[in-house]
Protein backbone atom coordinates (compact mmCIF):
# COMPACT_ATOMS: atom_id res chain seq x y z
CA UNK A 1 0.00 0.00 0.00
CA UNK A 2 1.32 3.41 -1.03
CA UNK A 3 2.12 6.29 1.63
CA UNK A 4 0.04 9.17 1.54
CA UNK A 5 1.73 12.94 1.84
CA UNK A 6 -1.16 14.43 3.52
CA UNK A 7 -1.17 18.77 3.24
CA UNK A 8 -2.95 20.72 5.72
CA UNK A 9 -4.51 24.29 5.83
CA UNK A 10 -1.95 26.06 8.48
CA UNK A 11 -4.38 28.65 8.81
CA UNK A 12 -7.35 26.05 10.69
CA UNK A 13 -5.68 22.65 10.45
CA UNK A 14 -8.31 21.75 7.81
CA UNK A 15 -6.89 18.29 5.78
CA UNK A 16 -6.93 19.91 1.94
CA UNK A 17 -6.16 16.25 0.22
CA UNK A 18 -3.00 14.03 -0.34
CA UNK A 19 -0.49 12.92 -2.59
CA UNK A 20 1.17 9.73 -3.17
CA UNK A 21 4.80 9.67 -1.74
CA UNK A 22 7.32 8.41 -4.12
CA UNK A 23 9.24 4.75 -3.50
CA UNK A 24 13.02 4.59 -4.18
CA UNK A 25 12.05 2.20 -7.03
CA UNK A 26 9.85 4.53 -8.25
CA UNK A 27 12.24 7.37 -8.37
CA UNK A 28 14.71 5.08 -10.12
CA UNK A 29 12.00 4.86 -12.83
CA UNK A 30 11.20 8.63 -12.90
CA UNK A 31 15.01 8.88 -13.67
CA UNK A 32 15.24 6.41 -16.58
CA UNK A 33 11.99 7.41 -17.96
CA UNK A 34 13.65 11.34 -17.97
CA UNK A 35 16.79 9.44 -19.47
CA UNK A 36 14.97 7.87 -22.00
CA UNK A 37 13.10 11.37 -22.65
CA UNK A 38 16.59 13.32 -22.82
CA UNK A 39 17.72 12.78 -26.29
CA UNK A 40 14.43 13.52 -28.25
CA UNK A 41 14.21 16.93 -25.94
CA UNK A 42 17.46 17.96 -26.67
CA UNK A 43 17.19 17.22 -30.37
CA UNK A 44 14.50 19.74 -30.70
CA UNK A 45 16.56 22.17 -30.40
CA UNK A 46 16.76 26.25 -28.32
CA UNK A 47 14.00 27.41 -30.35
CA UNK A 48 11.25 24.24 -30.56
CA UNK A 49 11.97 23.92 -26.90
CA UNK A 50 10.65 27.50 -26.26
CA UNK A 51 7.95 27.56 -27.97
CA UNK A 52 6.98 24.46 -26.35
CA UNK A 53 7.42 25.73 -22.72
CA UNK A 54 5.21 28.73 -23.57
CA UNK A 55 2.56 26.48 -24.66
CA UNK A 56 2.69 24.51 -21.84
CA UNK A 57 2.63 27.55 -19.37
CA UNK A 58 -0.19 29.20 -20.98
CA UNK A 59 -2.35 26.08 -20.87
CA UNK A 60 -2.55 27.14 -16.89
CA UNK A 61 -4.23 30.37 -17.59
CA UNK A 62 -7.42 29.54 -17.57
CA UNK A 63 -7.08 27.61 -13.86
CA UNK A 64 -5.32 31.32 -12.25
CA UNK A 65 -8.02 31.17 -9.98
CA UNK A 66 -8.42 28.16 -8.48
CA UNK A 67 -4.32 27.55 -8.25
CA UNK A 68 -4.29 31.41 -6.40
CA UNK A 69 -7.08 29.98 -3.89
CA UNK A 70 -5.01 26.40 -3.20
CA UNK A 71 -1.88 28.24 -2.97
CA UNK A 72 -3.64 30.46 -0.42
CA UNK A 73 -5.37 27.68 1.28
CA UNK A 74 -2.27 25.47 1.67
CA UNK A 75 0.83 27.93 2.44
CA UNK A 76 -1.46 30.30 4.07
CA UNK A 77 -0.51 33.52 1.94
CA UNK A 78 -3.52 35.94 1.14
CA UNK A 79 -5.36 35.91 -2.09
CA UNK A 80 -3.97 38.98 -3.24
CA UNK A 81 -0.41 37.82 -2.95
CA UNK A 82 -1.21 34.39 -4.26
CA UNK A 83 -2.74 35.45 -6.89
CA UNK A 84 -0.02 37.62 -7.55
CA UNK A 85 2.14 34.79 -7.38
CA UNK A 86 0.70 32.26 -9.42
CA UNK A 87 -0.34 34.84 -12.03
CA UNK A 88 3.80 35.96 -12.21
CA UNK A 89 4.60 32.44 -12.61
CA UNK A 90 2.36 31.67 -15.75
CA UNK A 91 2.65 35.14 -17.70
CA UNK A 92 6.40 35.37 -16.13
CA UNK A 93 6.98 31.97 -17.74
CA UNK A 94 7.50 33.25 -21.58
CA UNK A 95 9.44 36.13 -20.57
CA UNK A 96 11.95 33.45 -18.82
CA UNK A 97 11.96 31.19 -21.37
CA UNK A 98 12.77 33.46 -24.03
CA UNK A 99 15.40 35.16 -21.61
CA UNK A 100 17.29 31.75 -21.37
CA UNK A 101 17.44 30.68 -24.75
CA UNK A 102 18.76 34.15 -25.73
CA UNK A 103 21.57 33.07 -23.07
CA UNK A 104 22.10 30.10 -24.82
CA UNK A 105 22.86 31.40 -28.51
CA UNK A 106 26.17 30.16 -29.64
CA UNK A 107 28.99 32.89 -30.18
CA UNK A 108 31.71 32.75 -31.87
CA UNK A 109 35.71 33.90 -31.43
CA UNK A 110 37.35 33.72 -34.45
CA UNK A 111 37.10 29.91 -35.58
CA UNK A 112 35.55 28.84 -32.19
CA UNK A 113 32.38 28.79 -31.42
CA UNK A 114 31.18 28.69 -28.24
CA UNK A 115 28.57 26.22 -27.85
CA UNK A 116 25.68 25.24 -24.51
CA UNK A 117 24.45 21.93 -24.27
CA UNK A 118 21.96 20.28 -21.82
CA UNK A 119 23.64 18.28 -18.90
CA UNK A 120 21.14 15.45 -19.15
CA UNK A 121 18.42 15.61 -15.84
CA UNK A 122 18.09 18.23 -13.65
CA UNK A 123 16.48 17.67 -10.02
CA UNK A 124 14.72 20.97 -9.18
CA UNK A 125 13.92 20.64 -5.39
CA UNK A 126 11.80 24.23 -4.30
CA UNK A 127 10.35 25.16 -1.00
CA UNK A 128 7.47 25.96 0.24
CA UNK A 129 7.17 29.77 0.97
CA UNK A 130 6.75 30.49 -2.77
CA UNK A 131 5.83 27.12 -4.19
CA UNK A 132 5.41 28.42 -7.85
CA UNK A 133 7.74 31.30 -8.16
CA UNK A 134 10.59 29.48 -6.75
CA UNK A 135 10.32 26.52 -9.42
CA UNK A 136 9.28 28.58 -12.17
CA UNK A 137 12.78 30.53 -11.56
CA UNK A 138 14.57 27.01 -11.63
CA UNK A 139 11.97 24.73 -13.94
CA UNK A 140 12.31 27.07 -16.83
CA UNK A 141 15.89 27.32 -17.54
CA UNK A 142 16.67 23.79 -16.64
CA UNK A 143 13.91 22.57 -19.63
CA UNK A 144 14.91 25.58 -22.28
CA UNK A 145 18.30 24.50 -21.74
CA UNK A 146 17.83 20.94 -23.42
CA UNK A 147 17.41 19.44 -19.76
CA UNK A 148 14.20 16.60 -18.92
CA UNK A 149 13.78 17.95 -15.41
CA UNK A 150 12.37 15.96 -12.32
CA UNK A 151 10.43 18.23 -9.83
CA UNK A 152 10.08 17.30 -6.09
CA UNK A 153 8.04 20.19 -4.37
CA UNK A 154 8.04 21.10 -0.97
CA UNK A 155 6.57 18.37 1.31
CA UNK A 156 4.42 21.49 3.02
CA UNK A 157 3.04 22.30 -0.87
CA UNK A 158 2.69 19.34 -2.61
CA UNK A 159 -1.66 19.85 -4.05
CA UNK A 160 -0.17 23.35 -5.52
CA UNK A 161 2.67 22.27 -7.33
CA UNK A 162 0.61 18.80 -8.47
CA UNK A 163 -2.18 21.40 -9.72
CA UNK A 164 0.46 23.39 -11.58
CA UNK A 165 1.96 19.92 -12.78
CA UNK A 166 -1.05 18.35 -14.56
CA UNK A 167 -1.76 21.63 -16.30
CA UNK A 168 1.77 22.07 -18.07
CA UNK A 169 3.31 18.73 -17.76
CA UNK A 170 1.10 17.16 -20.46
CA UNK A 171 1.96 19.86 -23.06
CA UNK A 172 4.79 19.10 -22.91
CA UNK A 173 6.86 15.19 -24.48
CA UNK A 174 6.50 12.40 -22.52
CA UNK A 175 8.17 12.53 -19.49
CA UNK A 176 10.26 15.52 -20.07
CA UNK A 177 8.88 16.90 -16.74
CA UNK A 178 7.63 14.32 -14.19
CA UNK A 179 7.39 15.21 -10.29
CA UNK A 180 7.83 13.27 -6.71
CA UNK A 181 7.20 13.62 -4.05
CA UNK A 182 7.88 13.28 -0.48
CA UNK A 183 9.93 14.81 2.34
CA UNK A 184 13.64 14.99 2.88
CA UNK A 185 14.28 11.37 2.68
CA UNK A 186 12.62 11.25 -0.97
CA UNK A 187 14.86 14.66 -1.79
CA UNK A 188 18.01 12.23 -0.79
CA UNK A 189 16.87 9.80 -2.79
CA UNK A 190 16.66 12.14 -5.89
CA UNK A 191 19.90 13.78 -5.17
CA UNK A 192 21.88 10.19 -4.95
CA UNK A 193 20.22 8.70 -8.07
CA UNK A 194 21.27 8.98 -12.03
CA UNK A 195 20.44 13.06 -12.17
CA UNK A 196 23.45 15.29 -13.33
CA UNK A 197 22.45 18.24 -11.83
CA UNK A 198 20.55 19.62 -9.02
CA UNK A 199 19.06 22.98 -8.86
CA UNK A 200 17.36 23.72 -5.04
CA UNK A 201 16.13 26.33 -3.04
CA UNK A 202 15.83 25.85 0.62
CA UNK A 203 17.70 26.11 3.47
CA UNK A 204 21.38 26.15 4.70
CA UNK A 205 21.21 22.42 5.97
CA UNK A 206 19.85 20.94 3.34
CA UNK A 207 22.28 22.32 1.50
CA UNK A 208 25.30 21.05 2.57
CA UNK A 209 23.65 17.54 3.11
CA UNK A 210 22.75 17.59 -0.97
CA UNK A 211 26.58 19.07 -1.30
CA UNK A 212 27.90 16.13 0.30
CA UNK A 213 25.53 13.29 -1.26
CA UNK A 214 26.36 15.04 -4.94
CA UNK A 215 29.89 14.81 -4.12
CA UNK A 216 30.32 11.11 -5.16
CA UNK A 217 29.61 12.05 -8.81
CA UNK A 218 30.28 15.78 -8.76
CA UNK A 219 26.93 16.95 -9.84
CA UNK A 220 26.46 20.05 -11.01
CA UNK A 221 24.55 22.39 -8.51
CA UNK A 222 22.77 25.47 -8.11
CA UNK A 223 21.64 26.23 -4.64
CA UNK A 224 19.92 29.36 -2.98
CA UNK A 225 20.58 29.05 0.90
CA UNK A 226 18.18 31.81 2.99
CA UNK A 227 19.52 34.80 4.66
CA UNK A 228 19.67 37.03 7.93
CA UNK A 229 19.35 40.41 6.09
CA UNK A 230 20.98 43.18 7.67
CA UNK A 231 19.35 46.70 7.27
CA UNK A 232 21.72 49.66 7.95
CA UNK A 233 19.47 52.96 8.85
CA UNK A 234 22.38 56.18 8.51
CA UNK A 235 21.41 59.53 10.62
CA UNK A 236 20.86 61.18 7.16
CA UNK A 237 18.36 58.81 6.01
CA UNK A 238 15.25 59.27 4.75
CA UNK A 239 13.07 57.86 8.15
CA UNK A 240 9.82 57.57 7.32
CA UNK A 241 10.86 55.63 4.19
CA UNK A 242 13.35 53.76 6.04
CA UNK A 243 10.56 52.40 8.49
CA UNK A 244 7.84 51.59 5.89
CA UNK A 245 10.31 49.56 4.22
CA UNK A 246 11.73 47.74 7.17
CA UNK A 247 8.36 46.77 8.01
CA UNK A 248 6.99 45.73 4.67
CA UNK A 249 10.10 43.96 4.40
CA UNK A 250 10.08 41.84 7.78
CA UNK A 251 6.34 40.92 7.40
CA UNK A 252 5.73 40.35 3.78
CA UNK A 253 4.77 36.61 3.56
CA UNK A 254 4.50 36.46 7.23
CA UNK A 255 8.14 37.13 7.32
CA UNK A 256 9.02 33.53 5.63
CA UNK A 257 10.67 34.95 2.73
CA UNK A 258 14.62 34.62 2.34
CA UNK A 259 15.11 38.12 1.51
CA UNK A 260 13.64 39.57 4.37
CA UNK A 261 14.91 42.28 6.81
CA UNK A 262 15.80 40.65 9.98
CA UNK A 263 18.69 42.49 11.81
CA UNK A 264 18.24 46.58 12.01
CA UNK A 265 21.05 48.47 12.96
CA UNK A 266 19.96 52.83 13.00
CA UNK A 267 22.37 55.49 14.18
CA UNK A 268 21.59 56.16 17.52
CA UNK A 269 20.89 59.80 17.35
CA UNK A 270 17.70 58.44 15.34
CA UNK A 271 16.61 55.50 16.90
CA UNK A 272 13.66 57.05 19.01
CA UNK A 273 12.33 58.55 16.06
CA UNK A 274 12.49 55.43 13.72
CA UNK A 275 11.53 52.99 16.43
CA UNK A 276 8.53 54.79 16.84
CA UNK A 277 7.68 54.98 12.77
CA UNK A 278 8.29 51.62 13.08
CA UNK A 279 5.77 50.54 15.85
CA UNK A 280 3.25 52.66 13.70
CA UNK A 281 3.35 50.88 10.68
CA UNK A 282 3.72 47.75 11.88
CA UNK A 283 0.36 48.59 14.06
CA UNK A 284 -1.45 48.76 11.10
CA UNK A 285 -0.62 45.32 9.63
CA UNK A 286 -3.28 42.58 10.16
CA UNK A 287 -2.93 39.15 10.87
CA UNK A 288 -5.54 36.36 9.46
CA UNK A 289 -6.68 33.38 7.03
CA UNK A 290 -5.65 33.41 3.42
CA UNK A 291 -9.32 34.79 2.65
CA UNK A 292 -10.24 37.38 5.23
CA UNK A 293 -10.20 41.01 3.78
CA UNK A 294 -7.17 43.27 4.34
CA UNK A 295 -5.00 40.53 5.85
CA UNK A 296 -1.15 41.66 5.58
CA UNK A 297 0.16 38.53 7.41
CA UNK A 298 -0.99 35.02 7.40
CA UNK A 299 -0.08 32.12 9.37
CA UNK A 300 3.11 30.43 10.52
CA UNK A 301 3.67 27.49 7.78
CA UNK A 302 3.96 24.56 10.70
CA UNK A 303 3.87 24.50 14.48
CA UNK A 304 7.64 23.65 14.05
CA UNK A 305 8.61 26.93 12.92
CA UNK A 306 5.90 29.13 14.57
CA UNK A 307 8.01 27.38 17.87
CA UNK A 308 11.26 28.38 16.12
CA UNK A 309 10.17 31.88 15.91
CA UNK A 310 8.54 32.13 19.15
CA UNK A 311 11.57 30.91 20.77
CA UNK A 312 13.73 34.08 18.68
CA UNK A 313 11.91 36.12 20.83
CA UNK A 314 11.86 34.70 24.11
CA UNK A 315 15.58 33.95 23.60
CA UNK A 316 15.91 38.04 22.88
CA UNK A 317 13.60 38.96 25.82
CA UNK A 318 15.48 37.02 28.10
CA UNK A 319 19.03 38.49 27.22
CA UNK A 320 17.47 42.11 27.87
CA UNK A 321 15.56 42.96 24.26
CA UNK A 322 12.73 45.10 24.67
CA UNK A 323 9.49 44.34 23.21
CA UNK A 324 8.26 47.66 21.57
CA UNK A 325 5.54 45.60 20.11
CA UNK A 326 3.77 41.99 19.89
CA UNK A 327 4.35 39.24 22.63
CA UNK A 328 7.04 36.56 23.62
CA UNK A 329 3.92 34.15 23.85
CA UNK A 330 1.99 33.61 21.18
CA UNK A 331 -0.08 30.55 20.11
CA UNK A 332 0.16 28.93 16.76
CA UNK A 333 -0.59 28.92 13.88
CA UNK A 334 0.01 32.95 14.08
CA UNK A 335 2.65 35.41 15.47
CA UNK A 336 1.03 38.67 15.60
CA UNK A 337 3.52 41.72 14.23
CA UNK A 338 6.41 42.51 16.38
CA UNK A 339 9.04 44.35 16.95
CA UNK A 340 12.17 44.11 19.11
CA UNK A 341 14.19 47.07 20.41
CA UNK A 342 18.14 46.28 22.53
CA UNK A 343 19.27 43.20 19.94
CA UNK A 344 22.16 42.06 20.61
CA UNK A 345 25.28 40.06 19.00
CA UNK A 346 24.25 36.86 20.98
CA UNK A 347 20.79 36.56 20.37
CA UNK A 348 19.62 34.24 18.04
CA UNK A 349 17.82 37.30 15.85
CA UNK A 350 20.92 38.42 14.99
CA UNK A 351 23.01 34.81 14.44
CA UNK A 352 20.29 32.67 12.81
CA UNK A 353 17.26 33.25 10.02
CA UNK A 354 14.54 33.94 11.74
CA UNK A 355 11.58 33.16 8.66
CA UNK A 356 8.87 35.02 11.12
CA UNK A 357 6.98 38.80 11.21
CA UNK A 358 9.68 39.72 13.43
CA UNK A 359 11.55 43.27 13.31
CA UNK A 360 14.67 43.48 15.40
CA UNK A 361 16.59 46.67 15.75
CA UNK A 362 20.07 47.65 17.38
CA UNK A 363 21.19 51.01 17.66
CA UNK A 364 24.97 52.28 16.66
CA UNK A 365 27.10 55.27 17.53
CA UNK A 366 29.79 54.23 15.09
CA UNK A 367 29.09 53.12 11.52
CA UNK A 368 32.45 50.75 11.60
CA UNK A 369 30.68 48.79 14.19
CA UNK A 370 27.45 48.87 12.64
CA UNK A 371 28.97 47.28 9.15
CA UNK A 372 31.03 44.79 11.41
CA UNK A 373 28.20 43.30 12.73
CA UNK A 374 25.97 43.25 9.38
CA UNK A 375 29.00 41.57 8.01
CA UNK A 376 29.28 39.41 11.01
CA UNK A 377 27.23 36.21 9.40
CA UNK A 378 27.60 33.32 7.48
CA UNK A 379 24.67 34.25 5.24
CA UNK A 380 24.83 36.83 2.52
CA UNK A 381 22.03 36.85 0.72
CA UNK A 382 20.61 40.53 0.45
CA UNK A 383 21.50 43.31 2.62
CA UNK A 384 20.32 47.30 2.84
CA UNK A 385 21.15 50.19 3.75
CA UNK A 386 18.98 53.72 4.11
CA UNK A 387 20.85 56.98 4.06
CA UNK A 388 22.15 60.48 2.13
CA UNK A 389 25.09 60.47 0.35
CA UNK A 390 27.12 58.32 2.38
CA UNK A 391 24.99 55.21 1.23
CA UNK A 392 26.53 54.22 -2.06
CA UNK A 393 29.88 53.97 0.11
CA UNK A 394 28.68 52.07 2.94
CA UNK A 395 26.54 49.31 0.32
CA UNK A 396 29.94 48.79 -1.57
CA UNK A 397 31.62 47.40 1.75
CA UNK A 398 28.76 44.74 2.81
CA UNK A 399 28.48 41.46 2.00
CA UNK A 400 26.20 40.18 0.16
CA UNK A 401 24.88 39.13 -3.14
CA UNK A 402 22.20 41.81 -3.49
CA UNK A 403 22.31 45.10 -1.91
CA UNK A 404 19.66 47.66 -2.17
CA UNK A 405 19.98 51.33 -1.80
CA UNK A 406 17.31 53.13 -0.32
CA UNK A 407 14.89 50.22 -1.82
CA UNK A 408 15.20 46.69 -1.40
CA UNK A 409 16.98 44.44 -2.99
CA UNK A 410 16.69 42.08 -6.25
CA UNK A 411 17.37 43.86 -9.83
CA UNK A 412 14.99 44.84 -12.47
CA UNK A 413 14.24 42.68 -15.25
CA UNK A 414 16.57 39.66 -15.87
CA UNK A 415 19.07 40.28 -12.92
CA UNK A 416 20.98 37.60 -11.04
CA UNK A 417 19.26 36.41 -8.03
CA UNK A 418 22.58 35.88 -6.05
CA UNK A 419 23.92 35.24 -2.66
CA UNK A 420 26.99 35.41 -0.95
CA UNK A 421 29.02 33.33 1.31
CA UNK A 422 26.46 30.42 2.20
CA UNK A 423 23.64 31.69 0.91
CA UNK A 424 24.24 30.14 -2.17
CA UNK A 425 26.01 28.10 -4.57
CA UNK A 426 26.08 29.67 -8.25
CA UNK A 427 23.09 31.42 -9.28
CA UNK A 428 20.08 31.77 -11.50
CA UNK A 429 18.29 34.72 -13.67
CA UNK A 430 20.61 37.22 -16.12
CA UNK A 431 22.46 35.13 -18.96
CA UNK A 432 25.46 34.30 -16.86
CA UNK A 433 22.67 32.20 -14.64
CA UNK A 434 20.63 31.47 -17.07
CA UNK A 435 23.95 29.22 -18.72
CA UNK A 436 24.32 27.30 -15.51
CA UNK A 437 21.82 24.87 -16.33
CA UNK A 438 24.14 24.27 -19.50
CA UNK A 439 27.21 22.92 -20.59
CA UNK A 440 29.56 25.08 -22.11
CA UNK A 441 31.09 23.72 -25.20
CA UNK A 442 33.97 25.17 -27.15
CA UNK A 443 34.68 23.60 -30.64
CA UNK A 444 37.47 24.83 -32.92
CA UNK A 445 36.96 24.66 -36.51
Amino acid sequence: MSQQLQSFDPGNGELLGAVEVATENQIEQVVIQARTASAQWSDLGTAQRTGLVEKAWAAAEPELHRLAELLGREMGKDIRRATGEVSGTIYGGPYIAQAVANALQPSSIGRTTIEYKPFGIVAVISPWNYPLAMANNLLIPALVAGNTVIWKPSEETPLIAQAFFDLVAGKLPEHVLQIVHGDGEQGKMLVESDVNMIAFTGSRAAGKDIMQRAATSLKRLVMELGGNDPMLVMADADLAAAARFAVASSFENAGQMCTSTERIYVDETVAAEFNELVVGYARQYRVGPWNMDNVNIGPIVNHRQHRTVLAHIKDAVEKGAKLLLGSDDQQPPYIQPTVIAGMTPDMRVEQEETFGPLICISTYSDIENAITRANHSDYGLGAVVFGGSGANTIAGRLEAGMIGINQGVGGEGDSPWVGAKQSGLGFHGSTEGHRQFAQVRVVNR
